[in-house]
């Protein structure tokens, strides 16, 4: 999908409106589209004029992330080993989540602002899907698990280290840790021979 290309001056007023919505999402603070302008130093008809609602001005935040997240996918796809395929795919989610604050809230929005966002989430979707029927079929996972219980799943170990807190790296650790507790008990156990 190609965008138009925006003059100079309205593409650094982009930029600086991205990077003050990204500062007051990883504060945890609510983007209200008035405020964002204030703290930019732009008009509010510029904010609006880039962004017509917080949740385009948050889902344009979260697409660096969310693109980056749909690339995992598709490298994940050309894995050869079902397991370890998932296993990354899963992997690099629940990193994403932990390490972007604007991502939990644009997964759980009923709609999505923005056209990308919903063929990025779409192409997640359709990776995690396809990986876990890959994992199914080869023996690798619990014949019990849905691709409907991926993303709860994910959310649920994001939740989990946003509860623990701490600095960045030992949430990376922390995510890393619980995902691996919860893919060996997904996991099929090896059959004895």
């Amino acid at each position: 999908m190609t965008t138009p290309q925006l003059r100079k001056d309205a593409a650094r007023n982009w930029d600086r409106i991205i990077a003050t919505a990204r500062e007051l999402v990883d504060r945890g603070a609510a983007l209200q589209l008035n405020d964002v302008a204030r703290r930019t130093g732009v008009g509010v008809a510029t904010v609006y004029r880039h962004f017509p609602t917080p949740e385009a001005l948050l889902e344009s935040v979260a697409a660096p992330c969310l693109e980056e997240l749909a690339a995992h996918g598709r490298d994940a796809l050309a894995e050869p080993d079902p397991w370890r395929a998932l296993q990354v795919f899963l992997s690099s989610t629940v990193e994403a989540q932990v390490a972007d604050a604007a991502l939990a809230p644009v997964f759980a929005a009923p709609a999505n602002a923005l056209p990308r966002t919903a063929e990025l989430k779409s192409e997640l979707a359709a990776a995690g899907t396809e990986l876990l029927a890959r994992a199914r079929a080869a023996g690798a996972v619990r014949p019990d698990l849905a691709a409907a219980d991926l993303v709860p799943l994910m959310c649920g170990v994001a939740q989990a280290v946003n509860v623990h807190g701490g600095a960045r790296a030992d949430r990376l650790a922390t995510a890393q840790h619980y995902l691996a507790l919860l893919l060996e008990g997904v996991r099929t156990p090896p059959r004895s021979t």
